[in-house]
């Protein structure tokens, strides 16, 4: 419908389909343009705000860049009593003030099933944009947050999660990817995202997709947080896991020894999930470094390699 030959400002568009829109303001500034919102994953409304709010700046950070101004997105059931709706908006308002960044209003409907979210503005240099086109034979495999949220807030539902499980999910869902972006400020990434609804393995093959490479993943390398594979164990997966695999499976080979419950842990939709970062071995270590200065975790879970028709576009070995 559109013709983006004709918008030579928009740099980031359906064409190329990344976490977020990206138009040039000028030769230094580009503006980051996203917008994410979803149904309850907790059970306390002043979490649910944050953890939205998290999720929904992680696409400007992912970008390359700080988000300014952000507009809630909402649909509540009439009956939802005021104070919830109340703490909800709170959790969201403090996370992005967190962020360095302000709630200017909205657009709030009736709904019958609750959502939430937010529409986000953020600011960067089109010279240093994250996108997932870039990715270098080479180049390692960089992740930032541990995973596991999906299953386990999955399992929290079938009243199977313990509570200190729980509680690790939720502090890492309402975690910032921001430091883990400013540690970014010091190297040059060839390769950005975050790991969302696509799970890891999803997200990844759109860096193999945009990218040209394929990537090699190293199991004992990645990072779960705790209570994550007994319940992969249990096969208390969210139904978005087995669709994952479905549109993503054909894509990847698996080492012999993992299981099938070990496979589909890798497609588990995340939410507020961390950044996957490519970058030269020199680099690794240097953005290794500043997110341990900043206090942010990081982990090498994989490498690109060049691509090769004759092998899947990813391998977890």
């Amino acid at each position: 419908m559109f013709d983006e030959s004709l918008y030579p400002a928009l740099l980031v568009g359906l064409s190329a389909p990344d976490d977020a829109a990206v138009w040039r303001l000028d030769d230094e500034r580009a503006l980051i343009f996203t917008v994410d919102f979803f149904t309850p994953v907790v059970d306390d409304p002043y979490d649910w705000g944050a953890i939205a709010a998290a999720n929904a700046l992680s696409d400007v950070y992912a970008m390359g860049g700080q988000p300014f101004l952000a507009l809630n997105v909402a649909a509540f059931p009439a009956r939802l009593p005021e104070e919830m709706i109340a703490q909800v908006l709170l959790g969201s308002a403090e996370k992005v003030r967190e962020a360095g960044a302000i709630v200017a209003g909205g657009h709030t409907l009736d709904d019958e099933e609750p959502k939430f979210g937010l529409a986000v503005l953020g600011m960067a240099s089109p010279r240093r944009l994250g996108t997932k086109a870039g990715a270098q034979p080479g180049d390692l495999l960089v992740l930032t947050k541990p995973l596991g949220v999906g299953i386990i807030t999955t399992a929290h539902k079938a009243d199977e999660a313990s509570p200190e499980h729980m509680a690790g999910a939720v502090d890492t869902m309402k975690r910032l990817n921001r430091d883990a972006a400013q540690a970014l400020e010091s190297v040059t990434p060839h390769a950005v995202t975050d790991i969302t609804g696509f799970g890891l393995l999803g997200h990844s093959y759109e860096v193999v997709r945009e990218s040209g490479v394929r990537l090699r993943l190293r199991w004992e390398a990645i990072p779960f947080l705790a209570g994550a594979q007994q319940y992969a164990q249990d096969l208390l997966f969210p139904a978005m896991a087995s669709k994952n695999m479905g549109d993503y499976g054909p894509q990847v080979r698996f080492a012999n020894h993992l299981e099938y419950e070990d496979q589909l842990l890798l497609f588990c939709p995340e939410t507020s999930g961390g950044l996957l970062v490519s970058l030269t071995p020199d680099d690794t270590d240097a953005y290794l470094a500043a997110c341990h200065k900043a206090g942010q975790q990081a982990w090498v879970i994989g490498q690109a390699l060049p691509l090769d028709s004759g092998e899947n576009a990813i391998e977890v070995a």
